[in-house]
């Protein structure tokens, strides 16, 4: 049936039960107060031991839009520990995570994981097995009584923000052309192949290398 001008809508069928489709929320201050509950729970559990969990290394994000960003990865690699004088046995006794998979395809995040083991093996306080007989590396009476448990992430990252200072605007940055610049660096790139070769060939007829 066709409806025509303002006439009225027959079989108006309007009871959807929307309160079937709707979702409230009105447990979120009891999941809060539970999760809270939770974490003190598990601290205890854990202590003296850090409450934040195993430490992570430092590491890139994947992919080239999200590589510039630096995040906690999964554990560190072996030749993490070994540069670090830390055996495998003993990262996992010290609360260290170790990822066997991963690998480090450059020198400076090697470094910067390095750093972050052995600035936890300095602040770190084994607690001896035995009270009556510590072995090397174990801390001492004193020690142990002034240990307290770290709350929150073990050796967080810091946003490190380097800005370049301004510099001041000569009359040699003025007459600088950074387009004609550019160009004649692509240009080089470009036609590098064909000049060295054009020179080496020039050089073994003797008539002397160069581009003119």
């Amino acid at each position: 049936m066709a409806v025509k001008g303002n006439q009225m809508l027959p079989g108006n069928h309007f009871h959807k039960h929307w309160q079937r489709r709707i979702k409230t929320w009105f447990n979120q201050a009891a999941r809060k107060y539970r999760r809270r509950q939770n974490r003190v729970t598990k601290a205890k559990a854990v202590a003296p031991r850090p409450a934040g969990g195993l430490l992570r290394p430092a590491v890139r994000c994947a992919s080239n839009k999200y590589n510039t960003r630096v995040r906690l990865g999964r554990g560190f690699t072996l030749q993490e520990l070994k540069a670090a004088g830390v055996s495998v046995v003993d990262a996992r006794a010290f609360g260290v995570a170790v990822d066997f998979r991963r690998t480090n395809l450059s020198v400076e995040s090697l470094q910067q994981n390095v750093r972050r083991l052995k600035e936890y093996r300095s602040r770190l306080i084994v607690f001896p097995k035995k009270a009556g007989k510590p072995r090397k590396g174990d801390a001492t009476e004193e020690e142990v009584r002034l240990a307290t448990q770290l709350r929150g992430t073990i050796l967080p990252l810091k946003a490190s923000d380097k800005r370049e200072k301004a510099l001041p605007v000569t009359e040699a940055l003025q007459k600088f052309e950074v387009f004609r610049h550019l160009r004649r660096l692509r240009a080089d790139k470009k036609y590098k192949g064909k000049r060295d070769t054009k020179a080496k060939a020039a050089a073994e007829e003797g008539i002397g290398g160069g581009r003119r």
